[in-house]
């Protein structure tokens, strides 16, 4: 794959791309919210009986790379983990890793921890479909050990799935990362055009459908 192309398509998203996008985004967050906020106090409930601690988890994370500046905003979701998972400082997280409560493993193999992130991005901080969002803590040593990292985002806005979210779990290692950034990239690359874009969008989409209903999360 050419990065240095992806690169340019990053710089050139179409602008009917990105306001169909952003409008796709508002609609179909709003439908979302509608749907699943009926499971809101279910899963609330859920998670006070399993273990102590508030029901919501808040943690800054990097947004869209602007030319001057990339932007910070606090990503929502349901809990997952122990109050104290991050007591001794900021870790990647593990396969069948022992700080995930056992509600936490359901929601998190069904991606329904994620759905408060519709809130994100209603306020503009997140899109349905794009690069997650990464941590502050992780992102400097990221930037330095992989190529091209931080121009993942460059224009493009993170979001709740996305083309490597789909095809990869949740990150445990720099090298997960590593093999994420070719299909952040790809992603950005089908931004040039509105169709690209929107058959790129019904394939993840559909991809994150499947990965919900069969149970395949991390």
């Amino acid at each position: 794959m050419n990065l240095n192309m992806n690169l340019n398509a990053q710089m050139d998203i179409n602008p009917i791309t990105a306001k169909a996008k952003r409008g796709m985004d508002i609609v179909c967050s709003l439908i979302g919210l509608a749907l699943t906020l009926p499971l809101f106090p279910l899963i609330a409930l859920a998670i006070k009986l399993d273990s102590p601690g508030p029901v919501f988890f808040s943690q800054m994370r990097i947004g869209r790379s602007l030319p001057d500046r990339s932007l910070i905003f606090n990503m929502i979701k349901f809990r997952t983990m122990r109050t104290d998972a991050e007591a001794g400082g900021a870790a990647w997280a593990a396969k069948e890793d022992p700080r995930v409560t056992r509600v936490g493993r359901f929601l998190r193999k069904t991606r329904l921890d994620e759905l408060p992130q519709f809130l994100n991005v209603l306020a503009g901080d997140m899109a349905l479909i794009g690069p997650r969002p990464e941590r502050p803590g992780f992102y400097q040593k990221l930037e330095t050990a992989i190529p091209y990292f931080a121009d993942r985002t460059y224009g493009v806005t993170p979001g709740i799935t996305g083309l490597a979210q789909v095809n990869q779990g949740y990150d445990t290692c720099i090298e997960d990362v590593r093999s994420k950034v070719g299909f952040d990239h790809s992603y950005a690359l089908s931004l040039s055009s509105p169709m690209s874009w929107l058959r790129m969008d019904c394939y993840i989409i559909f991809r994150t459908l499947v990965v919900m209903v069969c149970g395949r999360g991390q």
